[in-house]
């Protein structure tokens, strides 16, 4: 049964992987008025009060990850700065789409088309294809995480590490939950910010995790080893 479900949920990721390919121009027209500031004449300003709330949301998937180890703030802290900075360039100030339009700006291209869109605090916001793909990520990767906090709270109070629930099919869900965060953020708001910290936040995850299985090793030497040749890594 395990495996048929790790089968699965490969199939889930890989069919993920390939939806911007299947609308390449949509997502190709996206990333590009976004990288080039063309868009700075289409998106929220000064919504602080948005700025703020998605702040203390996003700072609640900030709580320690795993009660496997001691939870390494200097690297809370980088996706810390990272989320408010980008929740402060997108309802507050744009400063890199604004650094991009300076140089970079196409006067008279059209906007994407938006396929969502809805009103939240007294915002209209509208989301085109590559931002709804990116908020559907990043939905999946917040739910990974959840759902490995209450396998984790399950474990805590036994002996042992976390090898049931979620745990059983992936050996670090909620690192897999927060790469698909900081995808989803990739795509959905494609700027020079998100280029330069997606990819550094990314690697910092497969490290950590890296980092935590040696500890594991340590800890419970060969029951983790067997726990490790039977469930991946990530997927």
């Amino acid at each position: 049964m395990q495996i048929w479900i790790i089968r699965i949920n490969r199939l889930v990721l890989v069919a993920l992987a390939a939806v911007p390919f299947m609308f390449i121009k949509p997502f190709f027209h996206h990333f590009q008025v976004y990288l080039t500031g063309t868009v700075i004449n289409g998106i929220v300003k000064e919504a602080w009060h948005l700025v703020l709330i998605s702040i203390v949301v996003f700072g609640l998937f900030l709580v320690p990850l795993t009660y496997r180890k001691r939870a390494k703030w200097v690297d809370y802290g980088l996706v810390g700065a990272f989320f408010i900075s980008l929740f402060i360039e997108m309802f507050g100030i744009p400063l890199t789409i604004l650094f991009a339009s300076k140089f970079l700006f196409v006067p008279g291209t059209a906007m994407p088309v938006n396929v969502v869109t809805f009103k939240f605090m007294g915002v209209y916001l509208g989301m085109d294809h590559a931002m709804t793909y990116g908020l559907v990520v990043m939905l999946i990767g917040m739910a990974l995480i959840v759902v490995g906090w209450v396998s984790l709270y399950t474990q805590v109070r036994q002996p042992g590490f976390a090898s049931s629930g979620i745990y059983q099919y992936s050996r670090h869900p909620q690192y897999l939950g927060f790469v698909l965060l900081v995808l989803g953020w990739f795509f959905g708001w494609p700027t020079i910010l998100t280029v330069i910290f997606s990819p550094i936040l990314v690697v910092k995850y497969i490290k950590a995790a890296r980092s935590e299985e040696a500890d594991m090793l340590q800890l419970y030497g060969e029951e983790y080893a067997a726990y490790m040749r039977e469930t991946p890594f990530l997927i």
